[in-house]
């Protein structure tokens, strides 16, 4: 469980590197916020069980992949599509499974983007590959998730056929709602395209870009370093 974690924690690093430059490049990042939990031993046990998987430590980490999960919010539809390919582009990141649930939606309405990826873990006598899982979403899937999930384990899984329509129903609108402020959104950045809150021009740099060529920019800006 520990290896685990620190397969959490590495992957974590790498969200939150690709935020900060993210906006440093595009003052916008397409994370919203991120959460992680790494499942309890009772409920990775009685998942083993149901399953009927072996109960030994190869059986677990062959058969369970979202023992470690990292949930990743974002504002629009193809921010989790950004996401997904920063990530996955990196190449100590082997995709291992990927489940469109945003173009393929579940039949109750549940929409999501799940990657289950592996990444080495340096202990310090062994390598370690470690399997995680990925979900990333929109806010509107996240707030119907959210709310679908409470319900189920209220009814204990039995949810009653009336509920299901309605909650069904609200997909549909949570969906509606993402399209069309995505909508709106290109419509906006169109209209006015991005510029820097301070009104100053951005100072684009290259690698061969020299202190003399930056204080020079930095005096009269629109020198084109």
């Amino acid at each position: 469980m520990l290896t685990y974690q620190f397969g959490l924690d590495e992957v974590m690093t790498k969200i939150n590197i690709l935020k900060a430059e993210f906006t440093q490049l595009h003052d916008y990042s397409p994370i919203e916020h991120v959460s992680s939990r790494l499942k309890s031993f009772e409920s990775l046990l009685k998942k083993v069980k149901d399953r009927g998987y072996p109960i030994s430590i190869d059986g677990i980490r062959n058969n369970i992949y979202d023992i470690a999960g990292i949930r990743i919010v974002c504002s629009f539809l193809k921010d989790a599509y950004i996401i997904a390919d920063m990530l996955t582009r990196q190449p100590d990141v082997t995709v291992l499974d990927v489940k469109d649930y945003i173009r393929d939606p579940k039949p109750n309405g549940y929409r999501s983007l799940h990657l289950i990826v592996e990444i080495p873990v340096f202990l310090s006598n062994a390598e370690e590959k470690v399997h995680v899982e990925i979900q990333i979403r929109t806010i509107a899937m996240d707030f119907w998730a959210s709310l679908e999930h409470k319900i189920y384990y209220k009814f204990d899984s039995e949810i009653p056929a009336h509920l299901k329509e309605q909650l069904y129903s609200a997909a549909q609108v949570a969906n509606d709602l993402d399209v069309r402020m995505e909508t709106v959104s290109d419509e906006v950045k169109a209209l006015h395209p991005q510029e820097p809150e301070d009104g100053n021009q951005r100072i684009e740099l290259s690698p061969q870009t020299t202190l003399e060529e930056l204080l020079k920019e930095l005096r009269d800006p629109g020198s084109h370093i």
